[in-house]
């Protein structure tokens, strides 16, 4: 996976918007409301947009080509059973999605279950046919331990991504989260942080902290406020 880390000596940042995964996965959006959020991710540039599974095939026949479609599966508890997400993750594939956002049995996780956790983190990859899956962990319902074990799962069972939190819990990302999760499962997997991210500083320090996608649903705030700092590296 491509290295979208901090900037060292002798490496490229990549512009702040290629971090931002752009969401609207409010229950009561609208088709006008989704259009225009449409429009703003087609003018930042955002690498992805989120949005809930029946704004897909809209979503696909609005944007180009270059800025995925993501979309959600068994969002926000996860419980749903493993045949429904599968069937969910095959049915967004056809209708264009290119990346999926998996919540995680958080419940078969804290009872230790790893042989069911782990299929079921296979069985919806196989569904993604190659396209990038990122499973949410949920980390304010996770002790540390629970964290590091799912992050080695995920890492190690197919997805590209393990993602913090789905932002409707009851906390978001946390800094220390994301350098937990770095650590966990090194340079080269994907990290993304979401829950909370509203401003161009906070996105700043979740990159720094480890973090190479930042889901947020105040991408045109944080995209206007670093056009008025300007910061080169970004």
């Amino acid at each position: 996976m491509e290295n979208l880390l901090v900037s060292k000596k002798g490496q490229t940042m990549k512009h702040v918007a290629q971090y931002i995964d752009q969401t609207i996965l409010n229950p009561e959006v609208t088709q006008k409301e989704i259009e225009l959020f449409l429009d703003g991710v087609k003018k930042f540039r955002f690498i992805a947009a989120v949005i809930n599974p029946c704004w897909v095939e809209l979503a696909r026949s609005l944007l180009p080509q270059d800025i995925k479609v993501c979309s959600v599966v068994a969002f926000p508890l996860g419980a749903s059973s493993t045949q429904t997400k599968v069937y969910a993750t095959k049915d967004l594939i056809h209708k264009g999605c290119d990346e999926i956002d998996m919540v995680l049995n958080i419940g078969k996780l804290k009872e230790k279950d790893y042989s069911y956790v782990r299929k079921e983190i296979e069985q919806v990859v196989d569904a993604a046919q190659g396209k990038v899956v990122k499973v949410i962990i949920e980390t304010c319902l996770l002790n540390e331990e629970e964290k590091k074990t799912a992050a080695c799962i995920i890492k190690e069972h197919g997805a590209q991504f393990v993602k913090t939190s789905t932002g409707f819990s009851r906390q978001g990302a946390r800094i220390e989260d994301v350098k937990l999760l770095r650590h966990v499962v090194g340079p080269d997997f994907g990290v993304k942080a979401s829950g909370g991210i509203r401003t161009f500083t906070e996105v700043k320090e979740f990159i720094e902290a480890g973090a190479n996608r930042i889901g947020t649903s105040a991408g045109e705030r944080i995209m206007a406020e670093h056009q008025r700092i300007r910061t080169p590296e970004y």
